[in-house]
């Protein structure tokens, strides 16, 4: 890398029941930094699609949160981006860490599966990386959202880990899952510069292998900078 690279880090809220995935997110931010790499952390100024009571694991009847709101308590007061005012070519590369409300938020792979809808302005930016030729690392679910992005530009590989509905609604979109043991792997398409890791798309995984999953993707992505 001749330059320091900026990356963008585009985030669906905070909690994985209905924003981003912290862990995930934390650990992308750090993977970042280790390498030397800038990054900047964004998100929609919209409500999320519900609010879930992390304790119990059950949505809150009538509650409502603020994606960039809730984005903001991971990157920290006032360093979070309203997605309106990013721009895909300020940026070398765009990393997106998982979490249900990528699913959710971002767009409804969570209620309608393959046949799910992305938020506008969130296909627009990511679509903006892809179209300009600039690495993309998706975590965890977040793979789902960017073979809905990329549906109908060509066939994508891509991992979800070994979840067969996933798969299924990957190959009913067009492009081709590649089933990982565990966390600790990653899935590169060359072609179209993605890189993906599974992490918490296992239940069970331990921190440690979401860990080298999430830094392997981020290596990969900033090599392709």
């Amino acid at each position: 890398m001749a330059k320091t690279p900026k990356v963008a880090v585009l985030l669906a809220g905070c909690g994985h029941l209905d924003g981003a995935e912290v862990r995930e997110a934390v650990l992308a931010l750090l993977a970042l930094d280790q390498h030397g790499a800038s990054f900047q952390c964004i998100a929609p100024n919209a409500d999320q699609y519900h609010v879930v009571d992390h304790a119990t694991g059950r949505p809150v009847a009538g509650a409502r949160r603020n994606i960039l709101e809730e984005a903001s308590r991971i990157a920290r007061a006032g360093q979070c981006l309203d997605l309106a005012s990013a721009r895909a070519g300020d940026y070398d590369a765009l990393v997106m860490p998982g979490g249900y409300g990528v699913a959710k938020n971002h767009c409804t792979f969570a209620i309608k599966g393959a046949e799910a809808e992305v938020r506008p302005d969130v296909a627009a930016f990511i679509r903006g990386f892809f179209d300009a030729g600039k690495p993309v690392g998706a975590i965890c679910i977040a793979p789902a959202l960017v073979a809905l992005a990329l549906s109908g530009r060509g066939s994508a590989e891509l991992t979800l880990g070994n979840d067969a509905g996933c798969d299924e609604a990957m190959r009913i979109l067009g492009h081709h899952p590649k089933d990982t043991p565990n966390a600790r792997e990653i899935v590169i398409d060359e072609t179209h510069k993605l890189v993906t890791t599974p992490a918490y798309m296992f239940d069970d995984a331990k921190l440690s292998d979401v860990w080298i999953g999430i830094e392997r993707c981020v290596t990969e992505v900033l090599k392709r900078c």
